[in-house]
């Protein structure tokens, strides 16, 4: 049984709320926990044990990177799975992303199964991709998947600060729709499935 880590973005509401829409106040650790919540879910009916590292709308102690890291590798999870909602100061910035640690890894894989199952779903979004060594996943050293031992990527489901993005982020069907799509890429890397 595949041991799923599903990591939501940020500590939540007064600790460290993420990026907040400025219309509506729609609050990134609010959809990643939601999203997460449901990513649980359907991975679970799947087959996998998956555990959260934050599982309340405020958790002040998943505010340290290294709880949530120390987590996952304690409990000798098989893949760790951020979730965040990305924000710009320009409001038409629109698109998800998926990241990996820079170089080749099992991260590629799992970040390009969810890349897949995502532009598969949503076919009318933006995939803010970087292709230059042959994958859809961009590359960053952030401690979350630098300091994971399992295959580690980071989704950037879209744009809280753009408003047209921000009202997908808060409807529950298309919350729902993202879930099942992270879901299957997660279940995609553990039939093999690749590129």
């Amino acid at each position: 049984m595949p041991k799923i880590c599903i990591d939501p973005g940020h500590a939540g509401r007064n600790t460290d709320p993420g990026a907040v829409n400025p219309a509506t106040g729609l609050q990134e650790a609010d959809v990643t926990l939601i999203i997460s919540r449901l990513v649980q879910k359907y991975l679970t009916a799947a087959g996998c044990e998956v555990m959260l590292t934050r599982t309340d709308w405020e958790q002040a102690e998943t505010d340290n990177l290294s709880y949530r890291t120390e987590l996952a590798n304690s409990w000798g999870a098989d893949v760790f799975v951020s979730l965040h909602c990305n924000s710009a100061s320009n409001p038409s910035a629109a698109g998800f992303e998926v990241w990996t640690s820079p170089g080749q890894t099992q991260g590629d894989r799992l970040a390009t199964c969810i890349y897949n199952q995502i532009a598969g779903e949503f076919p009318d979004r933006y995939g803010r991709v970087d292709y230059s060594d042959g994958d859809p996943d961009k590359e960053s050293r952030f401690y979350v998947l630098t300091q994971t031992d399992a295959p580690a990527c980071l989704v950037e489901m879209a744009f809280v600060s753009n408003a047209e993005e921000a009202a997908l982020l808060a409807n529950p069907t298309w919350q729902d729709r993202m879930a099942r799509a992270i879901a299957r890429g997660v279940t995609d890397y553990f039939a093999g499935d690749t590129i």
